[in-house]
């Protein structure tokens, strides 16, 4: 990459990050030369990129002009797809979730279905005000494996939507339109803006378990692109069925369902009622923690890196990881304190959060 090319760039992401900076300041956080930064910082409000933002100092004499990014100048639309669900929504160039919309609707692989999915991306764009050309794509997430193009979906048991496509998926969607695991999609979302997560296993929750193998703050997708599959875990020999056709996978302990299944299919309520001490809800919980720690202690010895819990049952996980740490430790050989694990960050809307930043990732790098 050409010199004036990476400068431009620095400049940008810095700008991205501290709203509200005068061109001496960026001078002496990067290390560049004011011609430098005038002239990339004009090229950039000429494009809509950067904008003035009033001025710096009152202490007498001329006050330095400052500037940020223009946040909304670009938008991408992630939506999440589930069995009885799809959420809608747009990030920003910060990552800030700007518009949300979710509706309960069963998956059908037909036409009707993907006109729900280009009506909805056309409500969230009308509600946040941009015009379409500031669109940058919509991303999906899907629970299947996605071929590298992010163009097909190769694996599908859990809707039986094997071989659909994102041409299908975005027949009624005007903007560019690509397809995501939705793990991947979800622990791209929790390390976007954490640098300090960049090594880390995202494990999700949910009605059914995936996993995403996070390395210098890229996915890891694996020679045949099915890393992370961590809910096809052997926990229990010749153990509870599984939708894959094995016995005894981790997804079968400690998908979401294991829980909200007592509650009838409500895992809001099922957490009000161990909350409130119910019996049976108590020695579910208890079992589920001994699963969970059994997989999250493997995973740390295989990865040695921060493992972050999310999905459904991660929005809830905070006020018990205290208890979950302290059965991991007991399971680990080299490590007693458990301070690897933590909750997710993103409690709502990850996969459509992190499915639209892949767009702006992309854009950024581009600038």
């Amino acid at each position: 990459m050409e010199i004036k090319k990476i400068n431009r760039s620095k400049i940008y992401q810095l700008l991205l990050k501290n709203q509200g900076l005068s061109r001496q300041e960026i001078v002496l956080k990067l290390g560049l030369s004011l011609p430098t930064v005038t002239q990339n910082i004009e090229e950039l409000i000429a494009e809509g990129l950067v904008e003035e933002f009033g001025f710096i100092g009152n202490t007498g004499g001329r006050r330095a002009r400052s500037y940020r990014a223009v946040l909304n100048a670009r938008v991408a639309i992630g939506l999440d797809v589930t069995k009885h669900h799809i959420t809608c929504a747009a990030v920003d160039l910060s990552g800030n979730l700007i518009e949300c919309i979710r509706i309960r609707r069963q998956f059908e692989r037909t036409d009707e279905y993907y006109k729900i999915l280009g009506s909805l991306v056309d409500e969230v764009v009308k509600k946040i005000n941009i015009p379409p050309a500031r669109v940058l794509g919509v991303g999906i997430g899907v629970p299947g494996l996605v071929t590298a193009d992010n163009k097909r979906i190769f694996y599908g048991e859990i809707l039986n939507f094997g071989g659909a496509t994102s041409a299908e998926f975005g027949k009624y969607i005007p903007y560019p339109v690509s397809l995501h695991n939705d793990a991947n999609a979800a622990g791209f979302a929790e390390i976007w803006s954490h640098d300090y997560l960049a090594n880390s296993f995202y494990l999700m929750l949910s009605n059914n378990i995936g996993g995403s193998v996070l390395i210098n703050g890229q996915i890891y997708s694996g020679e045949n692109l099915r890393s992370g599959e961590i809910g096809h875990l052997k926990i229990v020999p010749n153990g509870k069925q599984c939708y894959c056709g094995q016995k005894g996978c981790f997804d079968a302990y400690c998908a979401a369902t294991v829980l909200s299944n007592y509650t009838d299919g409500n895992l809001e309520k099922f957490f009000e009622k161990l909350r409130a001490k119910d019996p049976q809800a108590e020695k579910m919980w208890d079992e589920y923690l001994d699963n969970l720690a059994q997989a999250v202690s493997s995973l740390n010895i295989l990865f040695d890196s921060t493992v972050i819990l999310g999905g459904y049952v991660g929005e809830y996980i905070e006020d018990y990881l205290d208890d979950l740490k302290t059965r991991t430790a007991k399971l680990h050989p080299f490590n007693n304190d458990s301070a690897y694990l933590q909750a997710c960050k993103y409690k709502k809307q990850a996969i459509a959060a992190g499915a639209a930043l892949n767009y702006i990732d992309e854009f950024i790098a581009s600038v």
